[in-house]
Formats: structure tokens, C-alpha cells, sequence
């Protein structure tokens, strides 16, 4: 694969990249270059990481090594995000989710290196590195890094500032040359870039995936009621959670539906050669057929496209597109459970 395919995969459907130049040189010196991305295991994972975890296959077919890091003991230190005896299920949870994504995205989640962040993050090097660099940063420069992450409140807890050092310290015991994540990540990985080369190490390429707008409107959030659709919700839920969203006619300003077409749904109907079919009533036009997402986007804008027609085909592709993570959930309920025993599904 020519260099140029390569970088455009990289950076296709991206927010940002740190920087373009530095991707060009890493993929003129390495054939096999290695990304890697971090999922804290905390809530339960929804549409919004599958716009982030679609992106892997660009990078498997770019023909970089990808690692994902399962990083439990960040879920804790975290503002005890997940208690420290449910960090064992929670990343079980969160691996069969991201194996199902893989799959809907035509990845085999086994060309995937999945690390647990206990399997190397207590190692002494590890740790005297972290300390090192907890030596030469204020709390107020990891407070500002991670702000966007990490939940501080007006009492935040000491995990929080060690945080963002150890995630900065991650790209090194991972042996990585491009950090990958959400544009929610930048400020910990633009305080990597500032850190590690003070320590002897290569400064990071960074990649940003966007950010999902919930359904209602705004930022994404787990605590407001139906912002979010959870990766194994059952179809009936999907759609009702769809049909509920805020989409005004003609509007695009945070309108979580038209995010969920551009960055998830049609990309994979792209990928498998398929298009997104409206259905409507003879009266109001018949049937509308979408190959891509600015075709979409151009008639909802003009009110070609009504936001009930536009919502129904999105509720029912989505729950299509979502039914082989939910599948891989059967018979391994318990597991659900085990990892969130406090919630209803």
C-alpha cells in the first residue's frame, strides 16, 4: 500500500492529528508502526465509543500493530468511578464490547493486542517513571489536562492527578507511536507531548476521533435520561430512545441523530457496499435512497426530509447495525450484572 492510502486512512474521519507532518515521516520509516487506546472501564459502553472504536480498522488496514488497553486501575483512581472489586468484570464487559464492534466493522478482534493496565502498571520502572515525572508537574497542569476525563469535583480525590501521568507513561511501557482517542483526550496527551521528551522518550503522534452530541442535545452524559444508547440495548429501547431525540426540522446544531448517521452508521453501510433506505408514504414522496451521508444531510437542511421518516430508518438501521454486540451478550448476562449490580438494564 502506497504511503499517501496509507496516511489517508489514518486520518479520515478524524478531528485532529498531532501532527500530520510527523504521521508522514512515522509511515516513511516503520511498515509496522503501533497505535494504541485506552478504555477505562467505568459506565457501560454506548454508540458514542463505537464512533472511537470504528476507527481501529483504518489503522489495522493502514498496516499499523494496534493495542487496547483495558486500563482498570485509571476506572479507579478516577474519583472511584468503578469500585476495585468490580474492576475485574467491568473489563471482562468492556473487551466482549469492544470484540463486538470489531466484528460489526469487519475486524477480527484477534489481530487486536488487549492489555489490562495491572499487568504491567505496577511494575517498579513503571511506577519510579510515573513519580519522576509527579516530581515535575503541578497539580494544576494535570488538573488542566485531564478536566475534559477525569471527574474532579470540588474535593477531587488524589487519583485524578496521577491520572494523566500515568496515562502519559502507558504510551511508553506500550511501546506506542500514536496515541489514539476521543478529542475528550487532547489535554492528556498534549501534556505527554510536553513531558516524555524531558524523560528521554519520542514525543507521541496524536489521533482524535469527534465526539458524539447525546440525543438530547448537548454533551453526551450518562446521567441525563436518554442521552445515550447503550451498546446491548435491545432494539425496542433503540428505537424509542431515537424517536425521542432531539432533531429539529431542518437544524443541525446539535442534532445527535445526523452525528449518529455521518460517523456510525453510514460509514459502515459504506463499508459493506449499502445504502440507507426512508421509507414514506406515496402522498408524501415515496421512498428516499441514500448512498452517502451529505446527500442525507442536504435534504434533511431544506426539510426534504422530514425528521419522523429520518429518525424511523435511523432506529432500525442502528438497532441492525448494533444486533452482533448484543448477540455476543447472550448466555453471558451474568456477566452484566456481575460488572453493574446496581443498575437496571
Amino acid at each position: 500500500m502506497e504511503l499517501e492510502e496509507r496516511k489517508e486512512l489514518v486520518l479520515r474521519s478524524t478531528e485532529e492529528v498531532v501532527t500530520e507532518e510527523e504521521l508522514e515521516e512515522l509511515l516513511e520509516e516503520r511498515d509496522k508502526p503501533v497505535a494504541y487506546m485506552g478504555d477505562a472501564p467505568t459506565g457501560r459502553m454506548h454508540t458514542g465509543h463505537f464512533i472511537t472504536h470504528r476507527k481501529i480498522a483504518d489503522f489495522l488496514r493502514a498496516g499499523f500493530e494496534f493495542k487496547v488497553l483495558l486500563a482498570d486501575l485509571h476506572a479507579h483512581l478516577d474519583d472511584l468511578k468503578t469500585p476495585f472489586e468490580l474492576l475485574k468484570a467491568r473489563s471482562e464487559y468492556y473487551e466482549e464490547c469492544i470484540k463486538g464492534m470489531m466484528e460489526v466493522t469487519g475486524v477480527d478482534w484477534r489481530d487486536l493486542e488487549f492489555i489490562e493496565g495491572r499487568e504491567y502498571q505496577l511494575d517498579r520502572d513503571y511506577i519510579l517513571e510515573v513519580l519522576r515525572m509527579a516530581a515535575d508537574t503541578t497539580s494544576a497542569r494535570c488538573q488542566r489536562a485531564a478536566s475534559e476525563v477525569v471527574r474532579y469535583g470540588d474535593h477531587p480525590r488524589l487519583g485524578g492527578y496521577i491520572y494523566p501521568l500515568m496515562q502519559t507513561e502507558d504510551i511508553v511501557a506500550l511501546d506506542a507511536d500514536v496515541a489514539y482517542g476521543g478529542l475528550d483526550q487532547r489535554g492528556i496527551y498534549m501534556l505527554s507531548r510536553e513531558l516524555l521528551p524531558k524523560f528521554g522518550h519520542e514525543k507521541p503522534i496524536c489521533v482524535f476521533a469527534p465526539l458524539l452530541t447525546g440525543l438530547t442535545g448537548g454533551k453526551m452524559s450518562a446521567s441525563v435520561k436518554g442521552s445515550k444508547i447503550n451498546l446491548v440495548d435491545p432494539p425496542k429501547k433503540i428505537k424509542e430512545k431515537i424517536m425521542e431525540a432531539y432533531c429539529p426540522a431542518g437544524e443541525k446544531r446539535d442534532n445527535g441523530i445526523l452525528e449518529h448517521l455521518k460517523w456510525l452508521i453510514f460509514p459502515i453501510l459504506n463499508s459493506r457496499g449499502e445504502e440507507l433506505v426512508v421509507r414514506r408514504p406515496e402522498k408524501y414522496g415515496g421512498d428516499l435512497a441514500y448512498e452517502d451521508y451529505d446527500e442525507l444531510e442536504e435534504d434533511f437542511l431544506s426539510e426534504e426530509l422530514h425528521p419522523e421518516d429520518l429518525k424511523k430508518a435511523s432506529g432500525g438501521k442502528l438497532a441492525e447495525i448494533l444486533e452482533p454486540i448484543r448477540e455476543r451478550f447472550e448466555g453471558k448476562e451474568e456477566l452484566i450484572k456481575e460488572a453493574y449490580p446496581d443498575e437496571e438494564g
